[in-house]
């Protein structure tokens, strides 16, 4: 099967929308569309037809562009059954362990309640591709606005259990300043040392982090390590189950300038 062709679409101040295309169909989804315009604009520039628009959660970042793209494309809108009554103008709602189609792309719906309580992620496994909105970030995860550090947490390591190559395609260009934080918390990872130094090099070059891995995060994402011994340790929690370390690193970030 031919790869999925997925295409980064820079959006408002730092969200990314993704565009994707089943080669073997010419079925095409966005994710997350913030704003209809560049959407509209990238797929006239590639000739595509939008068939699909997916939302990882209601936020009007991720969803303002909902209506524009469905009057246009009589595409329809996918989204979170647990948040069904809050995303603009949906026609299909799934929750955990569900499965649709893009075209002949199977998609599977993993339920990620924390930023929102309804929040979802796409995986499309053949494709070795996941679409995390703002549940799992390169470096970091949201801010709890609706849930609590318990379902956070379980809800970053069933995405941690994905396999390691999956390519990770999050919603907003935050790696940088999620770089700079991990490292006060997760000071002796010499693999994180690392990737701080090629996200400053590539934001210096303005060029996107993404997409990220499930095995890079798992190597130096310090949300998804809040059962690493030298996590707790370093955030003066040795010895604490993850769910306390994991809601300190996040109490932290929030205060992280």
């Amino acid at each position: 099967m031919a790869p999925l062709d997925i295409r980064l679409i820079p959006a408002l101040a730092d969200n990314y929308v993704y565009l994707l295309r089943d080669p073997e169909t010419g079925a095409v989804a966005v994710v997350d569309p913030a704003d209809p315009f560049p959407v509209e604009a990238e797929l006239n520039r590639l000739g595509w037809r939008l068939t699909h628009i997916l939302n990882t959660h209601h936020h009007a970042d991720h969803t303002a562009g909902n209506g524009e793209l469905k009057r246009l494309f009589r595409a329809p809108v996918i989204g979170p059954a647990a948040d069904r009554a809050r995303i603009p103008e949906i026609d299909e709602a799934y929750g955990d362990g569900d499965r649709f189609l893009l075209g002949a792309r199977p998609v599977e719906v993993i339920d990620v309640p924390g930023h929102t309580r309804g929040h979802i992620a796409f995986w499309f496994s053949d494709a070795g591709a996941l679409f995390s909105g703002d549940s799992l970030f390169a470096l970091g995860c949201g801010r709890l606005f609706e849930g609590t550090p318990a379902q956070m947490w379980q809800s970053l390591l069933k995405l941690r259990r994905l396999p390691e190559e999956t390519a990770v395609y999050c919603g907003h260009e935050y790696t940088l300043s999620n770089a700079r934080f991990a490292v006060t918390v997760d000071p002796g990872n010499d693999a994180l040392r690392a990737r701080v130094a090629e996200v400053e090099r590539l934001r210096a070059q303005g060029q996107p982090t993404l997409p990220s891995s499930i095995g890079l995060e798992r190597a130096t994402n310090p949300f998804l390590r809040a059962d690493d011994p030298a996590v707790a340790a370093a955030v003066g929690l040795a010895g604490a189950d993850p769910v306390t370390v994991f809601a300190e690193i996040r109490r932290r970030k929030d205060g992280f300038h």
